[in-house]
């Protein structure tokens, strides 16, 4: 008896994805065929793209596009949430109908060719195939030491990062049931996958330039980022400055003892040079201590008050009736899409 196909859901979390969105979905309903006719995955695949708010035609694009190619779906939030949860978004709404579930960024600078490698391993039984990057060639000097840097303290942390890992994985339906269970408010995949840990295998790659616009994680939201996945799995900032201030407190009992001594021997002086340093240097530690305590409190008050991490506005995934509606809302005619 033949085995049964799975049905695999592509996931394309975008914001403002006008530029690249029509290539994007060129190139992933290609890779779709291909692999259907292969008989890797079932004839009722999909493509799933979450738009997270765009302010563009990004939507538009979406809606005409599901009414035209079989394998486009879409879910427009009613807002922007970020890249983490709108791609929470789109797992959690793939694995009602989705075997597995594969996440990609919409500017395809992830290499697609290796999806069929991710196809394979799931058919020999891995729940979780991480894309990872064979090197950061491609990166600016800053930003390839800056990640060397973050996940090398991340792993002397004892915190389970895939090296070279970004968001490009496949993850089972189990999987996914698995990560639904994870209720953080404030999110940091990267970090929450791997907790899982149902069986598991990585694919390497080559990542590409990206095929057009601007990219979407600045240096800002970098620094950002990976402050947040640092302060989710580690109390070590708060800890770090506990162990400065123990410091900090033996040399002022040495400085004390020898302001002592010297007093008691007569050679006391003036020092309102490092005097000021001193209050300065104290003051700035103590300011970067309480917003670091602060950090981690408005965490706390984030998580407790268990709200939604998105609204869901128009779901094509689940419901494809009235899409002549989307589409003729759109304001996009075919023709204008080619």
């Amino acid at each position: 008896m033949k085995p049964t196909l799975p049905l695999v859901t592509i996931v394309v979390p975008c914001y403002n994805e006008q530029e690249v969105l029509k290539d994007t979905i060129t190139q992933l309903s290609s890779v779709l065929d291909d692999l259907r006719k292969e008989e890797l995955i079932s004839a009722s695949s999909k493509i799933l793209f979450v738009d997270d708010g765009s302010k563009d035609r990004t939507w538009s694009l979406i809606a005409m596009e599901s009414t035209i190619n079989s394998y486009v779906t879409g879910l427009k939030l009613s807002c922007n949430v970020g890249h983490q949860k709108a791609l929470l978004a789109g797992l959690e709404k793939a694995k009602s109908k989705s075997d597995c579930v594969i996440s990609i960024d919409a500017d395809l600078q992830d290499d697609i060719s290796v999806i069929r490698s991710f196809i394979l391993k799931y058919h020999e039984g891995d729940e979780i195939v991480y894309g990872v990057r064979d090197s950061r060639e491609t990166d600016t000097f800053f930003k390839r030491n800056t990640a060397l840097c973050f996940y090398r303290l991340m792993q002397k942390l004892n915190i389970n990062l895939i090296y070279n890992h970004a968001d490009y994985r496949l993850m089972s339906k189990r999987a996914i049931e698995e990560l639904s269970r994870y209720k953080e408010a404030d999110l940091f995949l990267r970090g929450i996958v791997p907790l899982i840990g149902f069986k598991s295998s990585k694919v390497t790659y080559s990542r590409k330039e990206r095929l057009a616009g601007e990219t979407k994680y600045p240096l800002k939201k970098m620094v950002s980022f990976a402050f947040n996945g640092l302060t989710s799995f580690s109390v070590f900032p708060i800890r770090a400055f506990t162990l400065l201030g123990c410091l900090l407190f033996l040399i002022s009992v040495m400085t004390g003892s020898y302001a002592f001594i010297q007093k008691l021997l007569g050679n006391t002086s003036t020092g309102w040079t490092s005097l000021i340093i001193s209050i300065w240097l104290l003051g700035a530690i103590q300011l970067i201590s309480i917003g670091v305590v602060g950090e981690y409190i408005g965490k706390i008050f984030i998580e407790v008050k268990k709200r939604p991490p998105y609204a869901v506005d128009i779901d094509l995934y689940t419901e494809r009736l009235g899409m002549s509606t989307f589409a003729e809302e759109s304001l996009l005619t075919k023709e204008e899409f080619n």
